[in-house]
């Protein structure tokens, strides 16, 4: 249970001159907007939020006192325009903006823009976010101060030859990484000179597009670190305190994917010197507000300087969790020019919290980000276990922004307790519409090498994404989960009859001819052959008997079974089109979705014969190939970006390129055709 801060900060005789915040616009989207106005209700704060036409039906819009539209659906167009928010907060009377964290979180510009115009910054001051959003500068500062950091070099206007150079002076293996910003993105392993020029230049392309800025240094890489964080709060009388650390080391693409607290792999004394590291790193860029001070540790316990986070953190509610503050009222109290609470000096972790970032991509298809509506998005309720998330049934997921959907985290009196928590509550989750990333998640969390707290950031390298984000529902499970839609199929489809609505579900003339019906998940289909007679189901699928099976409830939305002795209740969605429907089948068993294939497909103008469709909305960065060139199979074709992330199209055989059907720069609809690539002829 979180502690209260509304009344927590001591009293001062100079309140009256402190900026006092009654309204507050939040300068973010989705869930981090929602986070916040969550704080503000209880703290009797009104909110604000600001949405782009994409987000005009955003859950965190109808949640504010009052909304303003920031015309157009791409960041750069609204919520990376300083002057856009600073005018919304300006018309709707705020006295404060809370950046949240992505966007203009880590803006000094920004900051000051606020401050010019009468506007609270809930943050650092510009200084500190200048000071440390140039890690490059970050690193410098780190230094002079005694915080342990790695050797580096600027590679940003280097020449090839002087890049190889600079590479070799610092020694491989290499990391090349984007000296704005986060989340990954800008950054690439060089493991040898092959992949240096490449990944640098990839490592500039795509920080400009995500920050604008195309900035990029080399740093030694330390192989299979762990990535540890150190929570850290100040206020604007010099007061400093850590919050202990974090675990971040579970990650996809220097994405983290999966953090906790504590750190499995810190222990007293450990904790100690790197808090007071994170302390030191705060004071000497003047920090206010909350912060994060992250290392990268080696297998020794060595740890170095990574960078400082100006703002708050996705994974904060671990922190949390394990001191029982609420950091987004902390962040607001100091904004008001209060002192940090006293209490803060006795923090003490309590229990262990582990949070997982789901999100809509596709594991099994290198992550692809997914795009499109959340049918069902249900977790229930289970103790212990907080959701934190911008999306509900219903919500559209936009190819404009991150495509991370919810935050789901877990606290246990152990850790053991926290993981086993934090599974059951993914895996019992109803998310339909999208593919996410929740099997991989579980996957992880109930992997052995997890378990044992033995986790790095190479964890997704030893073990394939692919294998350990297979399908809960094994193919056995799905075998019974395509009967049971099957089953709830034919009273569904009963229900909207338009004639002969009393004549039962499956009836037939002749009771011992079964019914089929093909369904298709994935890449699978299923030809389901059934007979439903007298309370019993008798099936085949795909020409292999299935025990008899007992019906024990039978209806569109539920179906109950008895197989092998053994009762188990299933959850079914049913939607979409009425000869072409979706049918969603949850159960403890896992969870399937199944589209049904019509009787008679219709005919359709196929593609040109070894053409290559975009996955997903996108605009083209790189064109790579020319009509006539010869490309080997898995050869790099194009390269298209989504979600503010790069996605490399490689030709899947060897062959010879008919046709570049696209530009550079263009912008393609899931499904275009992007480039044909005629088989070489043996």
């Amino acid at each position: 249970m979180q502690k209260s801060v509304a009344n927590a900060a001591t009293a001062c005789s100079e309140c009256d001159a402190m900026p006092s915040i009654s309204t507050l616009l939040v300068a973010n989207r989705g869930e981090i907007a929602r986070r916040i106005f969550r704080t503000c209700r209880e703290m009797g704060i009104r909110t604000s939020a600001v949405y782009s036409d994409a987000d005009a039906d955003a859950p965190y819009v109808a949640e504010a006192d009052v909304a303003v539209r920031l015309p157009g659906v791409t960041p750069a167009e609204t919520y990376l325009r300083p002057e856009l928010l600073v005018d919304a907060a300006l018309r709707v009377s705020a006295d404060a903006v809370h950046p949240g964290y992505g966007f203009l979180s880590e803006n000094a510009s920004f900051a000051r823009l606020c401050a010019a115009n009468g506007l609270t910054f809930v943050g650092p001051p510009a200084g500190a976010i200048e000071a440390m959003g140039s890690k490059l500068a970050a690193k410098s500062i780190m230094a002079d101060a005694g915080v342990p950091t790695l050797p580096w070099i600027d590679v940003t206007t280097l020449d090839e030859s002087a890049l190889r150079t600079a590479a070799d002076d610092l020694g491989y293996p290499l990391l090349v990484k984007a000296s704005s910003g986060g989340g990954g993105r800008g950054m690439r392993a060089v493991p040898d000179s092959g992949d240096l020029v490449e990944s640098v230049a990839a490592a500039k392309r795509e920080a400009a597009a995500a920050f604008s800025d195309a900035t990029v240094f080399l740093e030694r890489l330390v192989v299979s670190p762990r990535h540890v964080e150190v929570q850290v709060l100040a206020d604007t009388h010099g007061a400093v305190v850590h919050l202990f650390e974090r675990d971040c080391s579970i990650q996809r693409r220097y994405q983290k994917i999966i953090e906790e607290s504590p750190s499995p792999a810190v222990d007293g004394a450990l904790r100690e010197r790197m808090g007071r590291d994170a302390v030191v790193a705060a004071k000497a860029v003047g920090y206010v507000g909350a912060g994060t001070v992250e290392f990268v540790m080696d297998d020794q316990g060595r740890y170095y300087f990574l960078e400082m986070n100006t703002r708050l953190q996705v994974e904060h509610p671990v922190t949390e969790l394990v001191t029982g503050l609420d950091l987004v009222g902390l962040q607001l109290l100091v904004a008001e020019g209060e002192s940090l609470p006293a209490e803060l000096a006795d923090a003490a972790l309590s229990g262990h919290a582990v949070e997982a970032r789901l999100y809509a991509e596709n594991p099994l298809q290198e992550f692809l980000p997914q795009i499109g509506t959340l049918d069902t998005f249900d977790f229930g309720e289970v103790p212990g276990v907080r959701i934190d998330s911008g999306v509900e049934t219903g919500s559209s997921i936009s190819q404009y922004y991150d495509p991370m959907v919810a935050k789901v985290i877990a606290w246990a009196p152990s850790r053991r307790e926290a993981i086993r928590k934090l599974s059951t509550a993914l895996a019992g989750a109803r998310i339909h519409g999208l593919v996410t990333n929740r099997d991989l998640l579980v996957g992880i969390l109930e992997h052995p090498e997890f378990a044992a707290g033995n986790t790095d950031t190479g964890f997704l390298i030893r073990h394939s994404p692919v294998e350990l984000g297979r399908p809960l529902a094994g193919p056995e499970s799905q075998r019974l989960h395509a009967v049971v839609a099957s089953l709830a199929l034919v009273v569904w489809k009963r229900e909207g009859a338009s004639v002969q609505q009393t004549v039962p579900a499956g009836w037939r003339n002749h009771r011992s001819q079964p019914q089929t019906i093909t369904l298709e998940a994935g890449e699978t289909r299923y030809r389901v052959a059934y007979v439903l007679d007298q309370g019993t189901v008798r099936a085949q699928v795909n020409d292999e008997d299935l025990p008899e099976v007992a019906v024990r409830a039978l209806a569109p939305d539920r179906v109950v079974l008895v197989v092998s002795g053994v009762r188990e209740a299933f959850q079914v969605k049913i939607c979409g089109e009425r000869d072409t429907p979706t049918v969603h089948v949850d159960s403890r068993i896992g969870h399937t979705s199944f589209t049904r294939i019509a009787r008679f497909e219709p005919t359709s103008s196929a593609a040109l014969g070894g053409s290559l469709n975009a996955p997903m909305p996108s605009t083209v960065v790189r064109v790579l190939v020319a009509n006539g060139d010869v490309v080997a199979a898995a050869e790099p074709l194009l390269v298209l970006e989504a979600m503010k992330m790069e996605h490399t199209v490689t030709s899947p055989h060897a062959g010879v390129v008919r046709e570049v059907m696209v530009l550079q720069g263009a912008t393609v609809r899931d499904g275009e055709e992007l480039v044909v690539i005629d088989g070489n002829e043996e």
